[in-house]
């Protein structure tokens, strides 16, 4: 008997095309897996799972099934995005619980491609901090039960990476794919500004960006092209590019590219500098950066050592706008029912606006100043994280210096990436000695999104990942919130 859960997106929307096998046992599998598994994880705060079934049978019915991309494919959604019928909770005891009226215009382009939605993730108090916990629940690592799966979009890389759903969407203000997709072992897109629907709240000063969760670089590129309403007939052609759109091969053994093509040779910059000043990047972390820069330059890329133009004032223009997008969210909001760590960004945000903190120029004059280096270079790899997570706890519950200073110190590679509006992902890359998965992250120019997915693709193939947690065994999550 074939089990459809842990199967690609690719897979699976083929085998549904092809009609081997219904959208509604695609469902009926992952629901199955869900039941099983996310009592430990507590990847979701929703299960739709009637809904679910009527809609995979909806889209059995569909007169374009054999032209869907993603058909019959389930998915998660993060719990700020409006997914229509149900509440929009954002991670918060003072978030509305009346259901949707719409869906998001990203929910509505998944639907669109023959997506189902099978549930809404867990999220961090209005996506705020760097850890998935709060009033409605905790998200915990598939690989470790014991550690976080990272934030805001943990929740959704956590059903993600214990193959609940073969993708997710999740998004980003401050590294909220990159992060969660760095902790569990999966490609997570930040797409650049303007190329994917935003359409949430203030999108924190233009900082955040909707992007795909996805256990192969395929799946992410396949969900990145419908978010950005790309043309169907690029899924399979774009699917099978490699670097400067060689093909898979590349020549060499195995189908994997032992030298990039003279046309797709790439020069690349390669650097474990910290934007921000006192932050350092763990060894552990910058070696795994270091060997994927090495892959690299042995598939035929001109690699060099060279660090971005970081202005010494990131950090704490960054933090502003981070606290500043944050009041934004919170404006009509009960404060009394917000958590302690959460009014005290609202006020440093508000402090920030008061003080001018916020200028609409601060992101053109950090593209002024990384432009010359991007110019120079077409590709930028840095580490993904600087530390392991933190224990999956109820950090909601702690004060905002400790929030801050354990999510500063975990991820300073993120932030520069959204407030200059270029794009970046997280690929994964090696295994730690903690046995969870490693990750590097790549950063490119306007525009080169798919640039990116190439030369993850090409990392894949030279380095293949563990797609999905094995779920054997481990902790077990404490009894959840209302879901």
């Amino acid at each position: 008997m074939t089990t459809w859960a842990g199967r690609t997106a690719v897979e699976i929307a083929d085998a549904v095309r092809r009609e081997e096998v219904s959208p509604r046992e695609v469902v009926a599998d992952h629901l199955a897996r869900i039941a099983e598994g996310d009592g430990r994880v507590g990847a979701f705060r929703v299960v739709r799972a009637e809904a679910a079934l009527a809609e995979a049978d909806a889209v059995g019915a569909r007169a374009d099934l054999a032209g869907l991309p993603l058909a019959g494919v389930p998915v998660a959604v993060k719990d700020n995005v409006p997914v229509r019928g149900e509440s929009t909770r954002n991670g918060s005891a003072a978030t509305s619980t009346e259901p949707a009226a719409a869906d998001h215009v990203l929910v509505a382009r998944l639907r669109a491609a023959g997506a189902v939605v099978v549930g809404l993730t867990h999220v961090p108090e209005l996506c705020v901090f760097g850890t998935t916990d709060g009033v409605h629940g905790i998200a915990r690592n598939p690989w470790d039960l014991t550690r976080t799966p990272g934030g805001s979009s943990g929740g959704s890389a956590a059903a993600v990476a214990a193959g609940f759903v073969p993708l997710a969407l999740g998004n980003d203000g401050m590294g909220s794919l990159r992060i969660p997709a760095a902790h569990c072992g999966l490609v997570g897109l930040k797409p650049g500004s303007g190329r994917v629907p935003r359409e949430l709240g203030g999108g924190w000063y233009g900082m955040s960006e909707n992007g795909p969760l996805a256990t192969t670089v395929a799946d992410a590129r396949l969900m990145f092209s419908v978010l950005a309403g790309e043309a169907a007939e690029d899924f399979g052609t774009r699917t099978a590019q490699s670097p400067g759109g060689a093909g898979p091969g590349g020549g060499g053994e195995g189908g994997v590219a032992q030298g990039a093509p003279a046309s797709a040779r790439l020069a690349v910059a390669f650097s474990i500098r910290s934007p921000i000043p006192g932050v350092r990047v763990g060894a552990r972390y910058a070696a795994l950066a270091r060997e994927a820069a090495r892959a690299l330059a042995r598939a035929g890329h001109e690699v060099t050592l060279a660090h971005p133009p970081y202005p010494l004032s990131f950090g704490t223009v960054v933090l502003a706008h981070w606290a500043g997008g944050t009041a934004q969210d919170a404006e009509g909001l009960d404060p009394r029912l917000l958590t302690p760590r959460t009014r005290r960004h609202v006020a440093l945000g508000r402090f920030a606006s008061r003080l001018g903190m916020l200028r609409s120029d601060h992101k053109a004059a950090l593209n002024r100043r990384l432009e010359p280096f991007f110019t120079r270079y077409d590709v930028l790899i840095t580490p993904a994280l600087a530390r392991r997570g933190p224990a999956a706890d109820a950090w909601h519950e702690r004060g905002w210096l400790a929030n801050a200073l354990v999510n500063t110190a975990c991820s300073p590679m993120t932030p520069p990436w959204n407030l200059s509006g270029r794009p970046a992902l997280a690929v994964p890359f090696g295994v730690l000695p903690t046995g969870l998965p490693g990750s590097v992250q790549l950063v490119g120019r306007p525009g080169s999104e798919h640039q990116l997915l190439d030369v993850a693709a090409q990392l894949e193939q030279l380095h293949p990942w563990e797609r999905t947690a094995p779920l054997s065994g481990g902790a077990t999550a404490p009894a959840q919130g209302p879901r």
